[in-house]
């Protein structure tokens, strides 16, 4: 009896050792597990926080680019050109009142004044430049053709955009690059903006491309809302385009 005490007392230690030992596995593993996967958050935690910056840079890095675009146009305005009128006209005006008196403001005054006078000149000059070659865009054979296939609602060949992308970058200097430089465009985002710029209506952009108007307006409105960020509507892209 106390023999059979004793190996039931036996077996009942080694029960009890292997228990420590299969919890002490169990809890290994257990930490080995939490600590993988602490390690895997904290790696997607850092990687999502430098994909967010790597996206802010890119969309500051847009907006630079778009902001010195529409400050060149700005410059070349007929606002900016009455504007800097009216300050040639009170540069003027001082420089009567002040005589020969204080020749360094007058230099200063009539300095500020050149510069306004030779802005405007340019100005002018690149308006009357751009407006002769609209003109002679309008009356392209490309153009025309756009024209004929409209009314014959049918979309446009490979050679038509070949030569309209070639013609639209004549007129407009660098146009093409400079979307691609916005965005990594596709080829019917470009197709687009290619007919926004040549003043074609959206439902004849729906017809040229092949694209459904629904189609056409969610390329316009999410091309606005990867340049800058913000939603915005078709008409604001459109009018952004035409003045580049």
């Amino acid at each position: 009896m106390r023999t059979e005490k004793f190996a039931g007392f036996v077996f009942f230690c080694y029960l009890c050792t292997m228990n420590e030992q299969v919890l002490t596995i169990l809890t290994g593993r257990e930490a080995f597990l939490l600590a993988f996967s602490v390690i895997t958050y904290a790696v997607l935690f850092w990687v999502t926080i430098q994909n967010s910056r790597r996206k802010i840079l890119l969309l500051r890095q847009r907006l630079d680019k778009v902001h010195a675009m529409q400050e060149e146009q700005e410059q070349k305005s007929q606002e900016r050109i009455e504007q800097n009128r009216s300050k040639i006209a009170e540069l003027e005006s001082l420089l009567q009142k002040l005589g020969d008196e204080n020749s360094v403001l007058r230099l200063e005054l009539e300095e500020r004044k050149a510069r306004l006078d030779y802005a405007n000149t340019m100005a002018i000059i690149d308006r009357e430049k751009r407006e002769q070659a609209e003109a002679t865009l309008m009356g392209s054979a490309i153009y025309l053709k756009l024209k004929r296939l409209m009314n014959e609602g049918r979309p446009m060949s490979e050679e038509d955009w070949q030569q309209l992308t070639e013609l639209v970058n004549q007129v407009y200097t660098g146009f093409t690059s400079k979307l691609y430089s916005l965005y990594p465009m596709s080829e019917q985002d470009l197709r687009v903006c290619l007919l926004i710029k040549v003043r074609v209506q959206p439902k004849d952009i729906a017809t040229l491309t092949a694209h459904s108007k629904e189609s056409v307006a969610s390329t316009r409105s999410r091309l606005y809302h990867k340049v800058f960020g913000r939603k915005g509507s078709t008409r604001d892209w459109d009018e952004f385009i035409i003045k580049m």
